[in-house]
């Protein structure tokens, strides 16, 4: 994802310093990404840094690095933020990490996985979810560790399909959603399993008129965490992407742009943050391939 966020800079061309400044000032006095509320937060701090990676700029780690090291291995975080643990890690330099860090924060996240093989933000729940499984995938990934019983995680996924040929987050949805059925299709895509080609014909028929992507069928805005997620799967799916889907999507993503330097997550969203503005910067790169 981060690599193809990079992409970015060719379609913001001088305006990818905006988005550079705004990232930076999303920065708090203790060294955290801020949140809605303005406060520090590590779940706002991946985004941070990921948007700056993405850019390719200096990450301020002696002005970071406290904040995220005062989490130590995660003990008393939920799972969400253990996982945003192990990404702002990855992110300072695992080399700079204490002997054993990595893994204490990954012991305590298999205390989230459920009897399905899958993971769950509630401990002790009996069957996982699509969004629980990217965000522990992407912590073992991030720490430079294999996911044990991966095909445990594919069961799990497997009972997250729904009869229109998507996925839902939970079981026993009847239709699938969006951000859900992207996770599952860049789930199974890296934990190289085969993927049911109606996914990407079930994706592109959640499109907006005006461009960008419905989170559920019917929903009445497109939204930009489904668009940069959806462009994802498809990419993971090797799916063309129409030319005039292309198109629209990329006056879609104009519209939720600030010359603030950040992205609106929607049409009636009237804050910014960093969490849209990466997923504004993965959009883009995946429009301007």
């Amino acid at each position: 994802m981060l690599q193809i966020a990079r992409v970015a800079q060719k379609t913001l061309g001088d305006s990818a310093g905006l988005v550079r400044e705004f990232l930076l000032r999303q920065i708090t006095p203790e060294g955290g990404g801020v949140d809605r509320a303005g406060r520090p937060d590590l779940y706002y701090t991946i985004f941070v840094l990921g948007g700056l990676e993405a850019l390719q700029a200096e990450i301020p780690k002696a002005r970071m690095e406290p904040f995220v090291s005062s989490f130590g291995d995660g003990a008393g975080l939920d799972f969400v933020h253990l996982g945003a643990l192990a990404r702002c890690r990855a992110a300072m330099g695992l080399e700079k990490a204490p002997h054993g860090l990595a893994d204490a924060i990954l012991a305590r996240l298999e205390a989230f996985r459920t009897g399905d093989g899958g993971y769950d933000v509630k401990a002790g729940a009996p069957y996982g979810n699509a969004y629980g499984c990217f965000v522990a995938l992407g912590a073992y990934q991030d720490l430079g560790a294999n996911l044990p019983e991966p095909l445990r995680m594919v069961q799990c996924l497997k009972f997250l399909e729904t009869p229109d040929g998507a996925w839902g987050n939970v079981r026993g949805m009847r239709q699938g959603t969006v951000p859900a059925t992207a996770a599952a299709i860049t789930l199974l895509h890296q934990l190289g399993m085969p993927i049911h080609a109606g996914a990407g014909d079930w994706l592109l028929a959640q499109t907006h008129a005006d461009g960008g992507w419905l989170a559920v069928p019917g929903a009445p805005l497109p939204d930009l965490l489904s668009t940069a997620t959806a462009l994802h799967a498809l990419a993971c799916l090797d799916r063309p992407l129409p030319d005039s889907v292309r198109e629209k999507c990329l006056d879609f993503v104009d519209t939720l742009w600030s010359a603030e330097g950040g992205f609106h997550g929607h049409w009636a969203d009237d804050a910014l943050d960093a969490e849209y503005t990466f997923y504004g910067l993965l959009a883009l790169g995946h429009l301007s391939v």
